[in-house]
């Protein structure tokens, strides 16, 4: 275009200019001018391992880019940081294996990790870039903790807890995933420690509850609500022979009369109170510490077969009928669920039914239905009550409210809400976390550090191994651990569990608004003018983890008046994960391997069968989840620098539905690259102009809507789908420099560097990321015409153009007035006419 001769698309020299170009000017620093209208995207700030990043992250990143870059062109203060979830198991073990100090590993990691980020052109405010592990933000996650301590919220417990075998530490439940750890994969055991615990199920029903309030795509309203589990029952006590009480909850009260016998956790205290009258202590003993091998994954989901000793000595006294029934033992009743007992009722529950035909036990019809001596009749949500006493002939709901009202007036049970969720377990016996800041005395007990002593930093450590009993490796430091009480000024010893990685990550989104400020986490005049978060987006993985947790952490501290909103996220989406070429499945095999099996086995099936046999059967499945075991992890530094990070980015977005899973194909993205460099090539092509020209004109308006919503709805493949339209038409209609101008910028978002550089050719001076976002005009993504065909007895003889949706005699009118309808209709008579509006006319003639 004009004097400026197009130069070969050099990518490389391009997208290293403008990401200087944007350091330089400081172009996507938000600002702290709050009279503007804000915007504030987040994205889940990862884990900086040494691996660095593979191709999947960045998909979450780039989304959230277009979105905030969108928004900066409409004239928003934009707020999208970035920083490091930087404390935790993966580099501590690293620092084990490689003898280098985890705040050494850190640093390294996160520069690998900035750097490629960088390399992506992604428009993260660098000045509010966080880390975990610096002491002047953990400070403020100890000042969070210490508050929920003195609210009552941390608290200390003796309990079985979730004991990974090889990381040594302590799990919650979230964090076990199949039975084994979800960091390393390890077998996971069962082990009484004593824990901090962080009381998140006083906020149970207010985290349902406010799901209402925010725009959360549903999946992720359903997981967290099941994972919180309210349910609706009674409280029930079962009194027994030795004159103790066994409280059961249970969601079917109505069901009472068909309890026949009881299961306890194999934890429950009661054993060891009634160890002398127990014929089979022993026994009970011994399946006991079978029991204390399994995960709770293993004892509630994956066993089928239902083991459990039964209680020689004690038996069970039903509260409606005062009959004695028997009292097992049993794995699969778990002590941290409910009360650590249940009521059994064989005849209405599967498992209930396995049991008691395992051990003989009475099976009893309370639910008028189906053969309860062949299977379990459990489909009685309603029906009528039957062998239940004075509830016979009620429905199901009659006899809920009729049996709480009989065990509340007998003094035997009550009405109760209940939840799946348990207490957070907050404490690990490992080195590289946040030092929990409290003291134990002998005489004060447990007493927080003074805030102003906060941050209570991490000593320098000889040796981050864990330890064979399961203390820190804090524990031996005595030079650390002695020292004063701050309430009576005797000794005193420092707690030496650490945090778990999810405490920094449970507010930091807080401190991306004022991450400097020394006196608070974040100053009132920034929390309220920045949050909640606008949008956030992170994987599902992390739905009842970091989210439910953080939720948490955002909700206290709106009591406590730290912050004005009671929800942390207006907005949360999730992606799907990108997958990697299987290299055990036979499609994906060197041309060598594979000539070698279709030798041996003589068909690609046979092959196939065996790769099934030998890798199991995830081998049929010709893309997987990326990982450096199976070597399929693919590093985006070779991608963009072969590609280029425009065409990356591309990619990354045009791959599939943003929320669903898509396979990376090496050959794909080169489509991807034709159509950056199409891009380039038109720039020779455009010519003057100011406005739209009439032959663009729909095209321009109705690109930018769609462009404009598609963005909005993370159809990030559609909208990239209708500007490869728009360029195909400026390519065969031509171009001029107002719609050239307008594809640069509509584009910008998504290929950001390319843009600026083209936009900078025109002759324009400022930045384009930094533009007027373009506007459409509604009425003008119709066309006002249409041309249509005009058949004459089932033959086209010619077309007409119209007013769009043009009456019927008024079409037939101009298309009869056509020269050449009147020549195929000349001394004829039309017998009947039709007109489908906007497609065809057709006329019948005799």
């Amino acid at each position: 275009m004009g004097a400026i001769t197009l130069e070969k698309y050099d990518f490389k020299s391009i997208e290293a200019k403008w990401q200087k170009a944007w350091d330089d000017k400081q172009a996507f620093a938000a600002t702290t001018d709050y009279t503007k209208p804000k915007f504030y995207a987040l994205v889940e700030f990862p884990y900086p391992s040494g691996a660095g990043l593979h191709v999947g992250h960045p998909r979450s990143y780039t989304a959230l880019d277009i979105v905030a870059r969108k928004r900066r062109m409409q004239g928003y203060n934009v707020l999208y940081p970035m920083g490091w979830d930087a404390f935790g198991l993966p580099t501590e073990n690293f620092a084990i294996k490689n003898h280098v100090h985890p705040a050494e590993v850190t640093k390294r990691n996160v520069a690998r990790f900035k750097s490629q980020l960088k390399a992506l052109g992604l428009s993260f405010d660098w000045n509010r870039e966080i880390n975990t592990t610096d002491p002047s933000y953990y400070k403020w996650t100890q000042w969070i903790f210490l508050q929920l301590f003195k609210k009552g919220l941390a608290y200390k417990k003796e309990m079985a807890v979730n004991w990974c075998t090889s990381c040594k530490c302590v799990l919650a439940n979230e964090e076990v995933v199949n039975g084994v750890c979800e960091r390393c994969g390890s077998e996971v055991i069962r082990k009484d420690k004593s824990q901090w615990m962080l009381k998140i199920t006083e906020y149970a029903q207010r985290l349902i509850d406010d799901l209402d309030d925010v725009d959360y795509i549903e999946r992720v309203k359903t997981q967290q609500k099941n994972w919180i589990g309210r349910s609706t029952g009674a409280e029930v006590d079962f009194q027994t022979t030795e004159g103790d009480t066994l409280t059961v909850y249970t969601t079917r009260p109505d069901t009472l009369f068909g309890a026949t016998y009881m299961v306890i956790s194999p934890e429950h205290p009661v054993i060891e109170k009634w160890a002398d009258k127990l014929g089979n202590i022993d026994a009970v003993r011994a399946y006991r510490e079978e029991a204390a091998r399994k995960s709770d994954f293993e004892r509630t989901e994956l066993v089928k077969e239902k083991t459990g000793v039964k209680l020689e000595g004690v038996r069970a006294i039903n509260p409606v009928n005062n009959t004695e029934i028997p009292i097992f033992v049993s794995d699969y009743v778990l002590m941290s669920y409910g009360t650590g007992a249940i009521m059994a009722v064989p005849a209405h529950d599967d498992r209930d039914w396995d049991f008691a035909k395992a051990f003989d036990l009475p099976i009893i019809e309370v639910v008028k239905g189906g053969n309860v001596q062949e299977a379990a009749f459990t489909d009685c949500a309603t029906g009528i009550m039957v062998n239940s006493g004075f509830l016979n002939g009620m429905t199901v709901e009659e006899a809920k409210k009729a049996i709480t009202e009989f065990l509340t007036e007998k003094h035997v049970g009550h009405a109760k809400v209940n939840y799946k969720l348990r207490d957070w377990v907050f404490s690990r016996q490992r080195y590289w976390g946040e030092p929990i800041p409290l003291v134990k005395c002998d005489k004060c007990g447990w007493v927080p550090v003074p805030e102003s002593e906060l941050p209570l930093e991490l000593p320098n450590v000889d040796s981050y191994e864990p330890t064979d009993d399961g203390e820190s490796p804090l524990a031996p430091m005595t030079d650390w651990v002695n020292t004063t009480c701050p309430c009576c000024g005797g000794p005193a010893k420092r707690e030496t569990d650490t945090m778990p990685q999810w405490a920094g990550s449970s507010w930091y989104f807080l401190r991306y608004m004022d991450p400097h400020n020394d006196n608070a986490l974040a100053s009132k005049e920034a929390l309220e003018y920045w949050g909640p978060v606008d949008w956030y987006n992170g994987g599902m993985e992390h739905t009842t983890l970091h989210l439910l947790y953080s939720r948490f952490w955002h909700k206290f501290l709106y009591d406590i008046g730290v912050v004005p909103y009671k929800e942390p996220y207006k907005k949360r989406t999730s992606h799907g994960m990108i997958l990697g070429q299987n290299p055990h499945n036979f499609a994906y095999l060197p041309e060598e391997e594979k000539k070698k099996l279709l030798e041996e086995y003589g068909s690609d099936e046979a092959a196939q069968k065996h790769l099934a046999e030998k890798y199991g059967e995830m081998a049929n499945h010709p893309v997987v989840k990326m990982s450096k075991s199976l070597g399929n992890v693919v590093n985006p530094d070779e991608t963009i620098d072969e590609y280029g990070a425009d065409t990356m980015r591309l990619y990354e977005m045009f791959i599939g539905d943003f929320e669903k899973s898509a396979a990376w194909s090496p050959k794909a993205i080169k489509g991807c690259r034709r159509f950056v460099e199409r891009i380039w090539n038109l720039f020779d092509k455009v010519q003057p102009g100011d406005e739209y020209s009439e032959a663009n004109m729909v095209a321009m308006h109705r690109t930018i809507q769609k462009v404009s919503e598609d963005i909005e709805n993370l159809k990030m493949n559609t909208a990239i789908a209708q500007m490869m339209t728009l360029l195909n038409q400026l390519t065969e209609k031509g171009v001029n420099r107002a719609e050239y101008k307008t594809l640069l910028a509509l584009l910008n978002p998504f290929a950001p560097h390319v843009t600026e550089e083209l936009w900078q050719m025109m002759g324009e001076t400022d930045l384009l990321s930094l533009h007027t976002w373009p506007s459409f005009d509604e009425n003008k993504t119709v066309e006002s015409s249409v041309t249509i065909a005009v058949q004459v007895n089932g033959k086209v003889k010619g077309t007409v153009t119209l007013p769009m949706d043009c009456p019927k005699e008024q079409a037939l009118e101009i298309a009869m007035a056509d020269s050449k309808i009147q020549n195929a209709i000349n001394g004829k008579n039309v017998v009947k006419s039709i007109v489908v509006p906007n497609k065809i006319i057709n006329l019948v003639v005799k």
